[in-house]
């Protein structure tokens, strides 16, 4: 069984900074990226950010600058250090994880974690 659990949610006020981190374990071969996504009511979840095994980074343009992904995918864990939160980063922010394999022979498959909601104060 795989398992992905996310920390580090919130209440901040404006302009400050969280920490987000996720670790997933359970019966994993290999993942091909962890990101993070995030959610408000009523809108479908939205990419944030990416890390892949090459440890390259992509950031959607509306956290460029003040979001910083990090971690080790092949030790299953990333986490993003959010500044400069204003009021529209208020989400469930999700870890997930791309292409996650149980076994050589498996295909890969995308898991999520259940989310952790982060609320800015203005």
């Amino acid at each position: 069984q795989v398992q992905l659990v996310e920390s580090g949610g919130g209440l901040v006020q404006t302009g400050g900074s969280l920490r987000l981190s996720c670790t997933a374990s359970g019966n994993i071969f290999s993942i091909n990226a962890l990101s993070w996504y995030r959610q408000t009511p009523g809108q479908e979840r939205e990419l944030v950010a990416i890390l892949t095994t090459e440890g390259n980074t992509h950031y959607q343009n509306f956290v460029k600058g003040r979001f910083t992904i990090s971690g080790d995918v092949a030790q299953r864990t990333v986490s993003l250090q959010m500044n400069s939160l204003e009021p529209e980063d208020t989400a469930i922010y999700y870890c997930k994880a791309s292409g996650l394999r149980t076994d050589s022979r498996s295909w890969g498959t995308d898991y999520w974690g259940k989310g952790t909601q982060v609320t800015v104060s203005s």
